[in-house]
């Protein structure tokens, strides 16, 4: 199954003063796991052992580390920030990995780091940051390098959200034809491009893409999670994950640990998903008011006819959905 990798926890403490409290981390990660996300990175946004960020690493893994066998749930860790310390932690904790970052044209130091991480029996993922600066020729053999170092999943990041879709294709297949482990894909949306890049990336070979919740990260922010279930989902590709699950928590508890709006409501998301027409909604939300039923699943169940969207029509699919 593809894997949708989220990174609000880390990304998105960027575009956070500090990052996230400890507790927002749990409430986060509960959110996700309930909503069927499995993999998720936290923790400071610059990676364990990062000398930026208000909370402390162990704060963050006190908060997070009860939830750890519902998912795999990691950190990010630069080689040039960890030591000792940190190493302590994260084999105390039994972090469910490692994501192992370095520019894309210096991951040589990496390679010490990979294999204390591998024997000390954690899972190490590989992020190659700023993949723009090299071909796709020269890229692939980075991923060489850091395979031949350990790392079990190497992921290409579009660190200024300034590829295309048929640059970020071309990188992908490189690697995929280069590497015999799992390759993923980390896009910026920059360019208005996270959602192209990242299905381009799968049609490329990509079998692991990663997200934010409502794209909360640094700069202009990552692929949302939520758009990018929402367009898989379309196209039938099945991530295990319930996109409706994820609209409720980012319209609740979210919007508690991250107060700022979403920059594409989940309301609007389901318009896109199911093709309903935003002049409709008077009707709909009359009728969800009265039958006690959630506005969003009722867009949806209601538009599943494809015929008039009309009270009638809105009644009987709050019907169907209180007998689910």
């Amino acid at each position: 199954m593809l894997e949708i990798f989220d990174c609000t926890l880390r990304d998105g403490g960027h575009a956070l003063a500090g990052g996230f409290s400890a507790a927002g981390a749990a409430q986060v990660v509960r959110g996700l796991l309930d909503a069927g996300v499995r993999g998720i990175e936290f923790g400071r946004a610059s990676g364990i052992g990062s000398p930026k960020g208000k909370v402390a690493d162990e704060d963050y893994l006190k908060a997070v580390s009860p939830m750890f066998g519902e998912g795999e749930i990691g950190m990010f860790c630069r080689p040039d920030w960890y030591g000792d310390a940190q190493h302590a932690l994260a084999t105390g904790y039994r972090l469910g990995f490692l994501r192992v970052g370095a520019n894309c044209r210096k991951v040589e130091a990496s390679a010490p780091v990979i294999e204390r991480i591998r024997k000390a029996g954690i899972m190490v993922r590989y992020s190659l940051i700023e993949a723009h600066m090299l071909s796709p020729r020269e890229l692939a053999e980075s991923a060489h390098k850091v395979e031949s170092y350990g790392a079990q999943v190497v992921t290409i990041m579009d660190s200024a959200g300034t590829l295309l879709p048929a640059e970020v294709r071309d990188r992908v297949a490189a690697l995929v034809d280069r590497v015999g482990i799992p390759v993923g894909f980390h896009g910026h949306n920059n360019l208005g491009l996270s959602i192209a890049n990242a299905l381009a990336a799968l049609e490329a070979g990509a079998s692991s893409l990663d997200g934010a919740l409502t794209g909360l990260a640094r700069s202009a922010g990552n692929a949302p999670t939520e758009m990018l279930v929402t367009v898989l989902g379309k196209l039938g590709i099945d991530t295990g994950i319930d996109p409706f699950a994820l609209f409720d928590f980012i319209d609740g508890g979210f919007r508690e640990a991250v107060p700022a709006a979403p920059a594409v409501p989940p309301l609007d998301i389901v318009y896109g998903m199911v093709g309903f027409h935003s002049r409709n909604l008077p009707v709909v939300e009359a009728v969800a008011a009265a039958e006690g039923v959630g506005v969003i699943r009722l867009i949806a169940e209601t538009a599943k006819g494809g015929g008039a969207i009309d009270e009638a029509a809105a009644k009987a699919a709050a019907a169907r959905l209180r007998k689910a």
